[in-house]
């Protein structure tokens, strides 16, 4: 029987109190203030706001707990774009949608930053539960940012992994590492990098003990694609069956999967908050549609990050999350 495990891909919306703080401490004091490198008071303020996502992961009864990556303005840029060696450059529309980041410009060879570590030691000391980091996976990262160091998309592929892998080492213990990677949808890797792929993948994750979960979402990967990812030596790839079941199901029945499945199953960008009966329904649908699969342990999550959201459903919906698998363990 497969163990249920209710969590998040992370990069949680702030408190509502919160965004007004922060907005008016770095407009007051903006030619201080840069990611990175907050004054006291914007440190203080992520701090508290910190401290209400983890609460409010507790309380949700969600098996993970994580950062909630509250001062990732640029999102998944946002490793690349607190590093010291790396430009920030025009704002870049994130995706095709209308949120924005500042286009992180490589023109050094990438070295260590530990700005992730720094906010795991801090996540971990507010709570007992199991801590799951997050960060951006290698392709995605790569895809987000400008290269005029590595001067080869290859190259400069394994030296983001290797970038990643370097943070990713100075981790605190955590239970499980959620690398997302919605580039591998949006813009699938050519044939100059789709063969590295799981090189890289598989980088990031040999850095960590931990349980490496890869999430790709806003639809399916492609053939091509979803194989040379179960060619990484991951415990799980997560698939989007809120953007699209059909493919997703395909893509597993057709070539199969990892033992582990993450499934996004609740919307992470609609305000519509499901119910969790219907959520619960929906695990055991992928599992007995997947009739190629019998999975040690299914990751129950949002189909994508829940910055989208107002603070209010975004609390929601963590609590659907934890009642359906909560369900699901009661019935079985």
């Amino acid at each position: 029987m497969t163990e249920l495990v209710a969590t998040t891909p992370g990069l949680f919306p702030l408190p509502d109190w919160a965004k007004s703080d922060l907005s008016d401490l770095k407009g007051h004091q903006k030619e201080d203030l840069v990611d990175g490198d907050e004054a006291d008071a914007v440190r203080d303020a992520y701090a508290t706001a910190r401290g209400e996502v983890v609460d409010a992961q507790v309380d949700a009864g969600l098996d993970r707990v994580v950062d909630g990556q509250l001062r990732w303005d640029d999102m998944l840029a946002h490793p690349l774009t607190v590093h010291d060696d790396v430009e920030t450059r025009g704002i870049v529309r994130y995706y095709d949608n209308n949120n924005f980041y500042r286009e992180p410009v490589v023109s050094e060879e990438l070295d260590f930053s530990g700005d992730v570590a720094d906010e795991l030691d801090a996540t971990a000391a507010l709570t007992d539960e199991p801590v799951q980091a997050v960060l951006p996976g290698p392709y995605s990262l790569a895809d987000l940012a400008t290269d005029e160091y590595y001067e080869d998309d290859r190259e400069f592929l394994a030296a983001i992994s290797e970038f990643l892998a370097g943070e990713a080492d100075a981790f605190p213990d955590v239970e499980t590492l959620y690398l997302l990677e919605p580039s591998l949808v949006e813009n699938a890797p050519d044939d100059d990098v789709a063969d590295d792929l799981a090189s890289a993948v598989t980088t990031v994750a040999d850095a960590v003990d931990a349980a490496v979960v890869v999430q790709p979402y806003w639809g399916a990967l492609d053939e091509k694609t979803h194989a040379h990812l179960l060619d990484a030596d991951v415990d799980a790839i997560g698939y989007d069956f809120v953007a699209n079941h059909e493919d997703n199901l395909y893509n597993i029945n057709e070539y199969g999967t990892t033992d582990d499945v993450s499934l996004g199953l609740v919307d992470g960008q609609n305000t519509l908050v499901e119910d969790p009966e219907v959520v619960r329904d929906r695990v055991d649908w992928v599992h007995e549609q997947a009739v190629s699969a019998d999975f040690d342990t299914t990751y129950v999550t949002t189909n994508t990050e829940l910055f989208y959201l107002p603070y209010a459903k975004y609390e929601a919906k963590l609590d659907v999350l934890g009642e359906a698998v909560s369900l699901a363990e009661v019935e079985a």
